[in-house]
């Protein structure tokens, strides 16, 4: 074995540091711990500020931390930051940058980057602009800090994860060379729209050329930056072997090292309060769909859940309501289920007949208007969730023995209606259902799993695809990963084997569920970021070694 170059600092640029979107949110703040003990405050996250006067909860200002080059960034390179702790296990240095500054020299910005790296903006639209604008501005904060507190001799890595900080790593690359760039695509933005726009993504990827769908899918610009930032920093990366084949195809560039997403089980409560926990967040659930529904269901019904971004075929939400609608007349079902969708909407307010009806001690035997929803829409009569349990002709009546209901809002503890943080929530569920067609990770099974709750995901899923190669086999509801085959075009066979595993799970005694949620949490140890970020280590390596070659090729 090679001795692998260490890095002596490290910046991480992400559009979701201190900014709970989605999944990379997950991968940073998960990591944090492990990098920040190996590197302690060496390691500093940049993120766009929101927040600007306002309190963010996820960050706390430290005046000290950094404060003569934060008052020389902001005086002498007229740079706006907010310097502070990361709130998450590990308290990593955040610095969060005010980059409205940058959009009147936008246009300059965009040429620089079209001269040197033809980069195309030319057809920009909706983010682009704030992503970018974001992007330029950490690149120059990292060039700040290098010239301020760094010298040549150090070995410093600059990270750039998704399109949105592609413009900040090639600032860098041809700025500050002495820095080692690293481009992460966690998805490539073509093939999630190929996907998204209902076309075959896999069956037909070979023959896909990635610019031309961009240009038919209006996607010129995002998969412009991405390609040319893939190509052009020293060390490329994705999430999965399923991504990478993407890469390969519509980036025209293979990674040069797989990040396999892992996890941190810091944010899995211990044994003593486990049962607890799940304990609460059951009650809590079962009093909604009981509120809701006006039933009366115990506490030995079924709770099954999905959660993820709102994208209705990409993350399977289609075909969960699809098995759940088959499920209502399956002669093999032993249990009442509750099936919950657990995705963020376009959404309104709180229901108030709702809340009134929490707040209360009584037992209810009709259902509310609309009771398959915990929060009104702005777009009730086209969303696409409700109109499928429309077209379904599902009811939520009291004589079904499935129910489904939708929370369209983020679990930050604050939604109005379960008020509980959605990893205490998901703590309470019997199953899950990740019915990927386009998943290059999946976290949402990964965290599942950690919390001792099986699932049930797809060979789409990069996730899914791992748990195959680590046990050598499709997995199975017996292993507590089931790993379900889909294609293109195998959408009522994957209907059927999410029905069958529900059903299937619904007739299983205690001792046979008890040893499925053991084997679910084992595998979730074998993802856990002690084993994982080894992977991180050898992309610092190539990237260090590759900047070597780099500068003495251009002496």
């Amino acid at each position: 074995m090679k001795q692998l170059l260490r890095p002596d600092y490290i910046f991480e640029s992400s559009w979701e540091v201190c900014n709970k979107v989605g999944g990379i949110y997950t991968v940073l703040s998960t990591r944090a711990k492990t990098l920040q003990e190996a590197f302690p405050d060496k390691i500093f996250f940049i993120g766009p500020d929101f927040w600007k006067d306002k309190e963010n909860p996820l960050f706390t200002t430290d005046e000290d931390t950094l404060e003569a080059w934060r008052k020389h960034a902001e005086e002498k390179d007229g740079l706006k930051v907010r310097v502070g702790r990361w709130n998450i296990p590990g308290r990593p240095i955040a610095i969060l940058v005010d980059f409205s500054s940058f959009y009147a020299q936008k246009n300059d910005i965009y040429t620089q980057a079209w001269c040197d790296y033809q980069v195309d903006s030319l057809h920009a639209y909706g983010d682009y602009d704030e992503a970018s604008m974001f992007s330029y501005a950490a690149g120059k904060v990292v060039e700040s800090f290098y010239h301020f507190n760094l010298k040549e001799s150090d070995n410093v890595i600059y990270q750039a994860h998704e399109w949105m900080t592609g413009l900040g790593a090639l600032y860098i690359q041809k700025n500050v060379p002495q820095i080692a760039t690293i481009f992460t695509t966690h998805a490539t933005s073509i093939g999630r729209s190929i996907a998204g726009n209902g076309k075959p993504l896999y069956d037909y990827l070979f023959a896909y050329n990635g610019d031309q769908m961009a240009g038919e899918l209006n996607m010129e610009s995002k998969h412009s930056i991405e390609k040319q930032t893939a190509h052009h920093v020293d060390c490329f990366t994705t999430v999965s072997d399923i991504t990478n084949n993407e890469c390969k195809e519509l980036l025209e560039k293979p990674a040069d090292v797989i990040l396999k997403n892992g996890f941190e089980d810091d944010f899995v409560p211990k044994a003593s309060e486990f049962e607890a926990k799940r304990k609460k967040a059951r009650a809590t659930m079962l009093n909604l769909a009981n509120k809701l529904l006006g039933t009366d269901l115990g506490d030995d019904t079924l709770i099954v859940g999905t959660s993820g971004r709102y994208e209705f075929k990409n993350k399977g939400i289609n075909v969960y309501l699809e098995a759940l609608n088959r499920l209502t007349r399956d002669k093999n079902l032993k249990k009442e289920v509750v099936a919950f969708i657990n995705v963020p909407g376009w959404v309104g307010e709180a229901r108030e007949d709702l809340i009134e009806r929490m707040q209360s001690d009584k037992k209810f035997d009709t259902p509310l208007h609309v009771p398959f929803i915990t929060h009104w829409l702005h777009n009730m009569s086209h969303d696409q969730v409700l109109d499928m349990l429309k077209y379904l002709n599902m009811s939520n009546s009291a004589d079904t023995k499935v129910k489904v209901i939708f929370v369209p809002c983020y679990l930050d503890g604050n939604d109005g209606v379960l008020n509980m943080p959605y990893y205490d929530l998901m703590i309470g569920n019997d199953l899950t259902v990740y019915a990927s067609y386009y998943e290059p990770w999946g976290y949402t099974p990964l965290e599942s799993v950690a919390f001792h709750v099986p699932t049930v995901t797809t060979d789409l899923a990069g996730f899914g695809l791992w748990v195959n190669s680590l046990l050598g086999r499709y997995g199975t509801l017996d292993d507590g990963v089931k790993v379900i085959h889909r294609t293109d075009y195998n959408y009522s066979e994957v209907a059927d084997s999410i029905k069958d595993t529900i059903s299937e799970f619904s007739g299983l005694d205690d001792d046979s569920v008890h040893a499925i949620r053991k084997k679910a949490a084992e595998i979730a140890e074998k993802a856990l970021w002690k084993h994982f970020i080894q992977y991180y280590y050898e992309a610092y390596d190539v990237a260090l070694r590759n900047r070597a070659k780099r500068l003495s090729d251009k002496k």
